[in-house]
């Protein structure tokens, strides 16, 4: 029977683990953000994995001002963050556990809306909200919205699925006894994307789960950093093997546990995300790294069975696996890269077989895209082409047909809009109507007013389409970035408004258009001090150094993360 946990009091029930490694400027901050959590924190356990900076001495201090903050000192650097959690974890005395790294927070209210849920529901673990801020810009984008929606109680995680993608261990409550009990742990020493692992292992002791819709976790995202976070860091080859190595890991502790459908979701999350997020960064690769990459991987898909293909083989993720899989050498990139963007764009050519079968290309006939001449238009991999003239202030788009079934759908008019990337500013709309153009594709052309946009906020703006047809139905997509004479670089345009107008259009790594503007020379001036001071990046050493992970709450400092 299970035990319960609901005899559990509201006030001094949680400890909070936070870890860190020379991370003095943030690891303060976090360490207040626990202690802002009110009576509810019973401790908060700082672990410092052998900072040379001086972050002990800050947290020696707090620790004077608060007893409930307790520090343990590791003497010898453990090289990633699983360590030094499961120290942290083996010191808690509360009867639920979260974790905190040195350079994120947790907002006000997020142990009492996870303790409420936890005792309420008498669950084992409790999940919430994480928010990604991009800094310095203070944009945020939430970490799968979709499972936090509404507050649910789950009796087994195979009841949703869709937990296998949230792979964060920093937005969760644990009952420590539930933890304790099974054994779970965080993998020890350099580990990366180790909480990949601990997610599994945590699901696959099938405990009951509460969600809830609030903020409990502020994952902060350094781009800018001189020594960038594991989920930022993935220039070298031994990142992806280092992530494909966590998600089998992952598979097999689900698998092995008798989780058959998570094991399985787990796969499918492994080729929607994963292997998407580095396919698009693949032609910013050297020739040495690509072969690498593309060879590790078709080790790696290698494992898959029919069944992991059967589900939706034109899905942009298996897709891109199958054709890895049919060629031993790295081919079509760019096409490859558009397929992995998000939403999909499938380019041009459209290739068919002999007896007119849909397929990825004439030398790769056995990649037939059949199921797509029946998938409803909303759902299409469309492709639309980007043509932005500055000097002429003009943008054209070109819609291209998808095997026909973008002309059977009839497409009517399409959406522009320009959005802001940190969200500041109003969105800018306008709608056009497409008309038949030669080669069976659509056209529409406007004016793009970009003093108006400097006026609304400088630096970028993203381009993002919704196309509409004629029988009310949309699909929203973004637009290939074409390069060409006067495209792509950067203009100096006279302006009424502004005296000065510098526009650069660029190709995002997805591939998709976007525009970056500054205003007079004084906005132009601060732009291009920033890029002549920016420090070089430096990549994490090999050796030891508690790093953070991946693209789950990953820090420059001393977190983890997991994509």
């Amino acid at each position: 029977m299970r035990p319960s946990h609901a005899h559990a009091a509201t006030a001094a029930c949680v400890a909070v683990v936070v870890i860190g490694h020379d991370d003095g400027a943030h690891v303060g901050e976090a360490v207040r953000s626990a202690l802002g959590q009110g009576p509810a924190v019973r401790e908060v356990v700082a672990v410092d994995d052998c900072s040379t900076d001086g972050s002990a001495a800050l947290l020696d201090r707090l620790a004077a001002d608060d007893p409930r903050v307790r520090v343990i000192r590791l003497p010898v650097n453990s090289g990633g963050c699983g360590t030094p959690r499961n120290t942290g974890l083996d010191a808690v005395t509360a009867p639920y556990v979260m974790f905190l790294d040195s350079d994120d927070l947790l907002p006000p209210g997020a142990a009492d809306a996870l303790l409420a849920a936890a005792t309420g529901a008498d669950a084992e673990v409790t999940g919430g909200l994480c928010v990604r801020r991009e800094l310095p810009s203070g944009r945020e984008v939430p970490w799968e919205p979709g499972l936090y929606a509404s507050p649910a109680v789950l009796a087994h995680p195979a009841h949703r699925t869709r937990l296998v993608h949230d792979t964060l261990c920093v937005n969760k409550l644990y009952a420590t006894a539930f933890l304790r009990e099974h054994g779970i742990r965080f993998p020890g020493g350099r580990f990366p994307y180790e909480d990949i692992v601990f997610t599994a292992r945590v699901w696959a002791a099938a405990p009951r789960v509460a969600l809830v819709p609030d903020p409990v976790y502020v994952w902060h995202v350094r781009r800018s950093a001189r020594r960038l976070s594991i989920s930022l860091d993935r220039a070298g080859i031994g990142n992806w093997r280092a992530r494909t190595h966590a998600c089998r890991t992952a598979h097999d502790i689900l698998l092995d546990a008798g989780e058959k459908r998570l094991a399985r979701a787990a796969r499918a999350k492994f080729l929607d995300h994963d292997l998407r997020m580095y396919a698009r960064e693949l032609p910013l690769r050297d020739e040495d790294h690509r072969r690498a990459w593309w060879e590790h991987t078709r080790t790696v898909l290698a494992g898959y069975d029919a069944a992991d293909w059967a589900r939706d083989p034109v899905a942009p993720g298996p897709l891109i696996a199958r054709v890895v899989l049919a060629s031993p050498e790295p081919r079509d990139l760019p096409r490859l890269r558009e397929l992995a963007s998000r939403p999909a764009r499938l380019r041009p050519p459209y290739a068919r077989t002999e007896d007119g079968t849909p397929c990825w290309s004439p030398d790769l006939p056995g990649i037939t895209l059949e199921p797509l001449l029946t998938r409803p238009a909303p759902l299409l991999p469309l492709a639309v082409d980007a043509e932005l003239r500055p000097r002429a202030r003009r943008l054209r788009l070109r819609l291209h047909d998808l095997y026909g079934r973008t002309a059977q759908a009839g497409p009517a008019e399409v959406e522009v809009e320009w959005r802001h990337r940190d969200g500041t500013g109003p969105a800018v709309r306008r709608t056009l109507p497409l008309r038949p153009s030669a080669g069976g594709t659509w056209t529409a052309r406007t004016p793009v007013r970009l003093d108006r946009l400097a006026s609304l906020a400088t630096g970028t703006w993203d381009l993002r389409l919704r196309v509409r047809f004629r029988d009310g139905t949309t699909r929203r997509v973004t637009a290939h970035a074409l390069a060409g004479p006067g495209l792509l670089r950067r203009h100096a345009l006279p302006s009424l408004r502004h005296a000065v107008l510098l526009v650069h259009p660029y190709a995002t790594h997805s591939g998709s258009l976007a525009v970056r503007v500054a205003t007079g020379t004084r906005g132009i001036t601060p732009l291009l001090r920033a890029r002549l001071r920016r420090p070089p990046r430096v990549r994490a050493p090999s050796g030891p150094a508690s790093s953070p992970s991946p693209e789950s709450p990953g820090s420059p400092s001393g977190a983890s993360g997991c994509g």
